[in-house]
């Protein structure tokens, strides 16, 4: 170790006259990695991508990249258990367990909604692996079991309604959940198409605050006993 202002610890240096470089940490690295091919991938996709425009947004180099992730093929996946894993994470501040069941569905719905709305690439990610058939989602050993946590959670609102009275009785989880999901994914994805040809005003503020509170409206309607629907 150096006295202070003699510079750095030559353990951190190459030899001179080379400049010095910062030590990293691996997790670091890793991390950095990872996000810049979460903005690669989900502007390119798979095919698209480029391990060079990889390794240069993340600052580091191939070498590291493939220390990490193996090859290309293996860093997508590992980037599409990246997304998965963060949006099933970022339900547990909800606390519905605690919640009214009316108020749990409604607060789940509108979670959804705006974490879209805040991660585009989410929606590009999961709409190029449904290109790809998801073949590659069947080769991670841990993105089907993330979902787990989310369905349960479903299921705990929808069995404490229905002792209520509130909501219908023998709802799937996986239906509320393709219900206020798919209806959240197919605005965001097909937001162009609509815009030019049904709605110019689909992504005003008003447009999409007013689709936020329709999710909510036809999820708790096909919820709701008395509602005349066929249970999924």
């Amino acid at each position: 170790m150096t006295a202070e202002g003699e510079g750095p610890d030559a353990a951190t240096c190459s030899s001179a006259p080379r400049t010095c470089r910062p030590v990293r940490h691996p997790d670091s690295t890793r991390a950095m990695i990872l996000e810049a091919a979460i903005q690669e991938f989900a502007a390119k996709g798979l095919a698209g991508a480029r391990v060079d425009a990889i390794a240069l947004r993340s600052k580091t180099n191939k070498r590291m990249l493939y220390h990490f992730f193996g090859d290309k093929t293996g860093l997508y996946i590992a980037v599409l258990e990246a997304v998965v894993t963060h949006v099933t994470s970022s339900m547990r501040g909800l606390n519905l367990a605690n919640r009214d069941p009316v108020d749990g569905i409604r607060a789940l719905v509108l979670h959804n909604w705006h974490y879209l709305l805040a991660h585009p690439e989410f929606v590009s990610l999961l709409a190029g692996e449904n290109l790809l058939k998801g073949e590659y989602s069947k080769r991670s050993n841990m993105i089907s079991s993330l979902h787990g946590p989310v369905f349960a959670k479903i299921e705990n609102l929808l069995q404490r309604g229905a002792a209520q009275g509130v909501f219908r009785e023998g709802i799937s989880p996986t239906t509320v959940y393709m219900t206020y999901a798919g209806l959240g994914f197919f605005y965001i994805s097909n937001r162009h198409t609509v815009e030019t040809n049904l709605n110019p005003d689909v992504w005003t503020c008003g447009s999409i605050e007013a689709w936020g509170e329709h999710i909510v409206a036809v999820t708790l309607a096909f919820l709701r006993t008395g509602a005349n629907s066929t249970s999924v």
